[in-house]
């Protein structure tokens, strides 16, 4: 991974962190830009395209959570890493409801952080679909392998960078049956189930008529998940 390639935005109304934050990442090889707050975030995101976004939760005037769903509502998909205090799994699992990629307590190790930074980057650009199809018909859904794009149709199905790739692997390993333990490990999170089934709760709402009753991607009782084409 060439670090310098990747353009980081650290949201933090926490100036002295912010800093913090900018010059060691700076120093690992990103390029970084910071806002105090979400409406500081907004207005960089319409001028810059940035790969990441490490955003704190606990804002003033408009949250971190409240922001990233803003963000989703307009289809703006950029990877983020929530920082906060509030470290409970349901916290963890509203985080990841909003859209978020991953979620680290407060307070944590800036090396901590850059593993985070470059477990998600690596999610969005390794790929382990190499030698299938580039395309794939999961029912009416085509799913492009190399863009990670979905589409029903003509309809273009927006997807976060967390569902693009669990969505390439469930498409890599069609009619197989996939362990939490398998989807944790290749989705690089923590060793915590409640966090797949969150991003698989998120993913069958985009691709299933009646989430509660998936046909696409089921669950196997004592073996994890499977997804099927048709």
């Amino acid at each position: 991974m060439i670090n310098h390639t990747y353009h980081l935005l650290i949201v933090d109304d926490d100036e002295r962190l912010r800093k913090l934050l900018s010059q060691f990442l700076t120093e690992s090889g990103f390029e970084v830009s910071m806002a105090a707050s979400a409406i500081e975030a907004y207005t960089l995101i319409s001028f810059f395209k940035f790969d990441l976004m490490v955003l704190d939760v606990m804002m003033p005037t408009q949250s971190g959570l409240e922001f990233a769903h803003v963000l989703r509502q307009e289809n703006v998909q950029i990877p983020l890493l929530f920082l906060t205090a509030l470290g409970t799994t349901a916290d963890k699992i509203r985080g990841l409801e909003s859209g978020g990629d991953d979620y680290l307590p407060k307070p944590f190790e800036p090396k901590e952080l850059l593993l985070r930074v470059h477990a998600i980057l690596r999610r969005i650009h390794d790929s382990p679909s190499a030698g299938l199809k580039k395309e794939i018909q999961i029912g009416p859904f085509y799913f492009n392998l190399g863009k990670e794009t979905l589409r029903r149709g003509n309809q273009s199905i927006p997807l976060t960078s967390s569902e693009a790739h669990l969505l390439k692997i469930f498409a890599s390993h069609i009619g197989t049956y996939l362990s939490r333990e398998i989807l944790i490990e290749m989705m690089d999170l923590e060793a915590n189930s409640r966090t797949i089934d969150v991003q698989i709760t998120r993913l069958r709402k985009k691709i299933e008529d009646d989430p509660k009753h998936p046909n696409f991607i089921q669950t196997v009782r004592n073996k994890g998940y499977i997804l099927w084409d048709h």
